[in-house]
């Protein structure tokens, strides 16, 4: 499982021009479920996130995670980052979960975060969706949990 987490001043989710998930300070989160991802994984996934130190503490490093810095997610289902991108000039989609069975655990770890006393807005699965971002910092990073 992958996420692609990027610290935002605000960002939103549209789809056919209606906002289906907006939040001002927190991380976009793009999440990439493979076919050999489960709950479990996905749990590490999402507790790595919500613990991971991204934002400015007292002293201006990244030393505070969401929590701290009082910020949201805004979590969007992206199969396309587990495209096989080695070879060739097209991506490859053979790892990723089939799409019916990624929408059931989408919304499992969805429903898992919000537990977490976390404000978690979403796209929409498998939807056209137009991701509106002011990246903050930039800073963007990779995260991936694998069995």
């Amino acid at each position: 499982m992958r996420a692609l987490i990027q610290k935002v001043q605000h960002a939103k989710v549209v789809v056919e021009q209606q906002t289906t998930g907006e939040i001002q300070t927190g991380l976009l989160v793009f999440l990439g479920i493979s076919k050999d991802d489960n709950f479990e994984i996905g749990k590490k996934l999402i507790e790595k996130l919500l613990k991971y130190r991204v934002f400015d503490d007292e002293q201006g490093k990244m030393g505070w995670n969401i929590s701290q810095a009082q910020g949201s997610i805004l979590l969007v289902s992206q199969f396309t980052l587990m495209a096989r991108t080695q070879k060739g000039l097209r991506p490859d989609f053979g790892d990723a979960m089939p799409p019916q069975e990624a929408k059931v655990l989408y919304e499992q770890l969805i429903e898992y975060t919000k537990q977490q006393n976390i404000k978690v807005e979403t796209g929409i699965f498998g939807a056209d969706m137009k991701v509106h971002l002011i990246n903050d910092g930039p800073v963007t990073f990779n995260l991936e949990v694998t069995n």
